[in-house]
């Protein structure tokens, strides 16, 4: 712990809960940004730049902590057949790219009652916060938001369009009647619809790739709204007309035969937000639902944001450091990572990160890493410490 993290004096697990209670999980939020721009500076992000060069950045929510017993201020409250349910919730926002296996974590926006509100809080007000807040620390134009359904409505697309965003939202027939009405209505009209087909091979299954799009369309059926470019995809197996896949999305990227594969290649990118983002942060290792401490302000939100920053550390290690790379290729899950971390810890001092991961590598026989980046090794050491 003091050469790791430059701590000094190791309080106590319940000392330590008691202490971080009253904390704020808004002032955790810097780091999330410095590691952001440390990766823009050197070039890692470029791997990430999506339609039109943007940067696509995923958003939805999960809860994180229910029960019917412990509760705090900061906890949502719904009944369930006369019992009262108390829970926290997390909108969880990162950047990620088709072809990358993972995903950049971005700053936290809590699900949880709000000064001054007397509705619940939800995820589409979280989605709205974080959007105004951290919206201006993008250039106009370089991001492009991805969501699910629910959050393809006029209020938020008016809000992207506003705060200089791009879009691409899933958009579907039964929450869209106005939109696909038109739709329905071009269909009739020979050529109104673009229309691509393209022939792929996935391993030993030969698929035909179906495109439609078409521009200009309104995004709902009242006086005030927005006109979007619309496209979906539909996937057939083999020679059948079953189809296997089909989604389709709402965006103000412009959709031409040339851009309607990158653009549905983004829409399908939201996914990564559940199965790199959610699902590794609940399944390998990370114990995104485990109950670490509730406390009665703001202790469960604050262990959670500093779970998340853990992640983004560990993603920036797997973009930037050789050794790290070679580690956990060798190692496979991060769970077994993980469980040698800790073994290591405590019985094994290390100076430092570095020698920590350099003794990992040689006991595994690996070979001579190149040198790791020291630049962002000192990084991770100094936001450890902070």
């Amino acid at each position: 712990m003091q050469s790791l993290f430059g701590v000094a004096q190791i309080p106590s697990d319940s000392q330590l809960r008691n202490l971080l209670d009253p904390a704020d999980p808004a002032g955790l939020r810097t780091p999330f940004w410095e590691y952001y721009a440390q990766l823009e500076t050197t070039g890692h992000l470029k791997v990430y730049c999506g339609v039109g060069g943007t940067y696509l950045i995923s958003l939805d929510g999960s809860e994180n902590f229910s029960s019917e017993k412990v509760h705090c201020p900061n906890c949502r409250v719904t009944l369930r057949e006369g019992q009262a349910r108390y829970s926290h919730g997390v909108l969880l926002a990162v950047l990620g790219a088709p072809e990358q296996e993972t995903v950049i974590c971005l700053e936290p926006e809590f699900i949880t009652p709000q000064d001054g509100h007397a509705k619940q809080d939800c995820e589409q007000q979280a989605i709205k916060r974080w959007i105004e807040r951290n919206a201006p620390r993008f250039a106009p134009g370089r991001v492009t938001i991805l969501t699910d359904d629910l959050h393809c409505h006029y209020p938020l697309c008016k809000l992207l369009t506003q705060q200089h965003l791009h879009f691409i939202l899933t958009c579907k027939e039964a929450s869209h009647p106005a939109l696909y009405e038109e739709i329905h209505l071009l269909e009739q009209v020979p050529g109104a619809i673009g229309t691509q087909v393209v022939e792929k091979w996935q391993g030993r299954r030969r698929e035909r790739w179906v495109y439609r799009w078409v521009e200009q369309v309104p995004l709902r059926g009242e006086l005030e709204t927005l006109m979007v470019n619309w496209c979906e995809l539909t996937i057939y197996a083999g020679a059948t007309d079953q189809p296997v896949y089909h989604c389709a999305w709402a965006t103000d990227h412009p959709v031409t035969a040339k851009t309607v594969p990158e653009i549905v290649a983004g829409g399908r990118s939201r996914w990564k937000v559940e199965n790199e983002g959610f699902n590794v942060l609940k399944n390998q290792g990370y114990n995104f639902e485990h109950n670490f401490g509730h406390g009665q302000q703001q202790l469960s939100n604050v262990l959670l944001t500093l779970l998340l920053l853990a992640f983004l550390c560990h993603t920036v290690l797997a973009l930037t450091c050789t050794t790290y790379q070679a580690v956990r290729r060798e190692l496979g899950t991060r769970r077994t990572f993980f469980n040698d971390l800790r073994a290591l810890t405590r019985y094994v001092y290390f100076p430092d990160w570095q020698a920590l991961l350099m003794f990992m590598y040689q006991r595994l026989g690996l070979p001579p890493p190149a040198s790791p980046d020291q630049d962002l090794v000192d990084l991770l050491t100094r936001l450890h410490a902070a």
